[in-house]
């Protein structure tokens, strides 16, 4: 069951949990989902995906500023407006080692597996998850005062897993997600993907054999 309460502001959808405050928009001709994360008890706030719309980012961002902007993966509808809301914000930019080539401009914190996105008091673990790209990441906020909460990028969605270019990367990111989501995490664990609707683990768990089988 999901643990926190479920409001509206404006255009984003707003999830308070007990430290951590989620703001989800959707931008750009794929319905990207970008994720403002604040931290209720200091008001830090970090980006999830700059995806498009520099201009409606911003207006969910406030004049409160960003203290990082992560992206999950490297693919162009995850990063259009990434330089636009980096340089009206000043905040530093941050992605795993093995996509920041393929994301133009630097990178200012490289991310590997296992490293920690800190949201003022709210800690984030990086978990590398190989297949959508060779550097795509989930960002997991263990919430001491209910459930995990997990923002996958295009590695999980309701249905499966994210799109994959061979039986091999297929292979690699089913397993990524299910040794390192599926197996470590409880079904109330919410999802937040790259595109679509929120899921719970609880909610995709009893088709993992039946994507494994059909291969996406």
């Amino acid at each position: 069951m999901y643990n926190g309460r479920v409001t509206v502001a404006g255009p984003a959808d707003v999830h308070e949990l007990g430290g951590l405050s989620v703001s989800k928009l959707a931008v750009g001709p794929f319905n990207n989902n970008a994720y403002l994360l604040r931290c209720r008890e200091t008001g830090s706030q970090v980006l999830v995906d700059a995806a498009a719309e520099a201009d409606r980012l911003l207006d969910l961002v406030g004049p409160d500023g960003l203290d990082l902007i992560v992206t999950t993966h490297r693919h162009r509808d995850h990063w259009q407006a990434l330089a636009e809301v980096a340089q009206a914000t000043g905040a530093p930019t941050a992605a795993h080692i093995d996509d920041v080539d393929g994301i133009p401009g630097a990178t200012d914190l490289v991310l590997r597996d296992g490293d920690t996105v800190v949201v003022g008091e709210c800690p984030l673990e990086v978990i590398h998850l190989v297949g959508h790209t060779p550097g795509s990441i989930a960002l997991l906020y263990d919430d001491p005062d209910g459930a995990p909460h997990v923002f996958t990028g295009d590695c999980l969605f309701p249905g499966g897993v994210g799109k994959t270019d061979s039986p091999e990367a297929f292979d690699s990111l089913y397993r990524g997600v299910v040794t390192r989501l599926f197996d470590r995490l409880p079904d109330e664990t919410w999802v937040y993907p790259g595109h679509g609707w929120d899921t719970t683990l609880g909610a995709e768990r009893p088709a993992l054999a039946e994507w494994l089988a059909r291969g996406w």
